[in-house]
């Protein structure tokens, strides 16, 4: 654009004149020792990434070439400045800006970091950014991501059956269990581990020549705008105490001639930012993705032609009807229904008898081709319109199926699925076996089926839920679960057992 036609001419020079200018002498500076862990690096890669490609699926990232590149080179001018110990050679870092209001930033195992808007437009200098910044790489480069989600390991299953419950039954319990999930561990850190990435992330600005007062300075800030979004980074990022006081105590002893606090980049960035359309808020986002409209290859709001991979694409023969219909309606599903309670919840339609291709991690599933996907963590949901809302801040479905897969630990079929049932019996006191389990192959290889009934929360009526499992290569469980309403089971059990036919697994 016009306004920031020169930022990109300028910004290496800009750059080499300030860490020519801003030699650094590091005195008496604190130490900080990286927690021990048990993964390797390439398991933080692995994971992050998987966290990192959920995010970009879910959250609006602003297209602006400028902003976007802006960020990128601070993030990486503070990379460079992280000192060996904490380097480590299969991280990635990469930066993107979300176009949110909320004052917020975050950065996954591996590397990837994502950075709001909001936080851009309140900082009062590209120091106070930086800042934000380096203490979120801190905790990449300290791996206290993987570290936490290790020490948690125990209870990894029963977080995600917690996930699995919280979509099906709901309940306000499970919509808190479910934020047990994988994602908290890379989000929400303990106060030992946040006050070594705030040492850690000033003596990173120190060493990129930025004056670490600033980092003290943002959390200030932050405090001071709550109202717009702060609260959430602060409560994600708790004070381990006086955290103004020591942070300012390691910057005084970071010794920085003629350090970085502000620059023309960071001032034609906030005017670029002003001159856009309003961002809007996390709310407001998560508000538009429950209610957004039907249509063919939905895309997520603002992420332009960001698109699930072949999802125009059928498996061989799908064009036949499963079974032959003619796009008839089951029973008594055309005016029906549902309480509102959020999200997409009202009149059911009928699945289509067409199926298309849907692409995960680890598997690849064909569905109705007017179902919507609902990723959540680990799990992605199908479900028709008006079969799906939003409560106790989970997605519910009452008819429809999930596909994920939560990590083994005995490797035998059976006893990793007695566990997953186990687990979400134990949040729902209505869910009840209904006989024993059966053999089924799910992609072609051994698996388990066992059916369960339960009433449903959200509309008090039974409901069957129908498990299906079986083993990925690396040990963890796969499953496929279907709901639908007792009194409409036999109908819909048509095409559950066409997209349980149509699953491939690859891994």
């Amino acid at each position: 654009m016009k306004k920031v036609s020169k930022l990109r001419a300028n910004v290496s020079v800009l750059v080499l004149l300030s860490l020519f200018a801003s030699p650094v002498a590091v005195f008496a500076q604190t130490r900080v020792i990286a927690p021990k862990n048990p993964y390797n690096e390439s398991k933080d890669v692995e994971l992050g990434r998987q966290a990192a490609q959920q995010a970009e699926r879910q959250l609006p990232l602003l297209h602006e070439q400028d902003v976007q590149s802006y960020v990128e080179r601070v993030g990486q001018r503070l990379v460079e400045a992280i000192p060996p110990e904490f380097q480590h050679s299969q991280f990635r870092y990469s930066f993107k800006v979300v176009d949110v209001s909320d004052l917020n930033a975050f950065a996954l195992p591996g590397g990837f970091t994502f950075v709001n808007r909001g936080l851009i437009e309140a900082a009062h200098n590209e120091g106070e950014m930086a800042g934000v910044i380096a203490h979120e790489i801190s905790h990449v480069a300290l791996r206290h991501g993987s570290a936490q989600a290790a020490k948690a390991q125990k209870y990894s299953v029963g977080a995600a059956a917690a996930g699995i419950l919280g979509s099906i039954f709901g309940g306000p319990a499970l919509g808190q269990l479910g934020q047990m999930g994988v994602g908290a561990y890379f989000l929400k850190f303990s106060r030992a581990y946040e006050r070594d990435a705030d040492i850690l992330g000033s003596q990173i600005m120190a060493r990129a020549g930025y004056d670490a007062h600033d980092l003290a300075n943002i959390f200030r800030t932050l405090e001071q705008q709550g109202g717009r979004g702060g609260p959430q980074w602060l409560s994600d990022h708790p004070n381990p105490g006086n955290r103004f006081e020591y942070i300012n105590r390691e910057a005084d002893a970071l010794r920085i001639a003629n350090p970085v606090r502000n620059t023309q980049e960071f001032t034609q960035v906030q005017a670029l930012l002003r001159d856009l359309p309003r961002a809007r808020s996390m709310q407001e986002v998560g508000r538009s993705r429950q209610g957004y409209p039907q249509q063919r290859n939905p895309r997520y709001p603002d992420q332009g032609d960001q698109r699930y991979p072949q999802q125009d694409s059928r498996y061989p023969q799908q064009d036949s009807r499963y079974p032959q219909q003619d796009n008839q309606r089951y029973p008594q599903q055309g005016d029906e229904r549902y309480p509102q309670q959020g999200g997409r919840q009202g009149r059911i339609e009928s699945p289509s008898s067409r199926l298309r291709t849907y692409a995960g991690n680890n598997f690849r599933i064909g569905v109705p081709d007017n179902w919507r996907e609902l990723p959540a963590g680990d799990n992605v949901t199908f479900a028709p319109e008006g079969a799906y809302s939003n409560t106790q801040g989970q997605f519910v479905y009452t008819h429809g199926v999930q596909v994920g897969s939560i990590r083994g630990e005995s490797g035998s079929l059976r006893t990793a699925t007695d566990r997953l049932i186990s687990e979400l019996a134990q949040g729902n006191q209505n869910l009840h076996k209904n006989g024993g389990y059966e053999r089924e192959l799910l992609g072609r290889r051994e698996g388990l089926a066992v059916s369960l009934s339960n009433i449903s929360d959200v509309t008090g009526r039974p409901e069957i839920v129908t498990v299906y499992t079986t083993l990925l290569r690396n040990g963890d469980l796969f499953y496929l679960i279907s709901v639908a309403p007792e009194d409409e089971y036999q109908n819909y059990q048509r095409i559950f057992l066409a997209i349980l036919r149509t699953v491939e697994l690859n891994g």
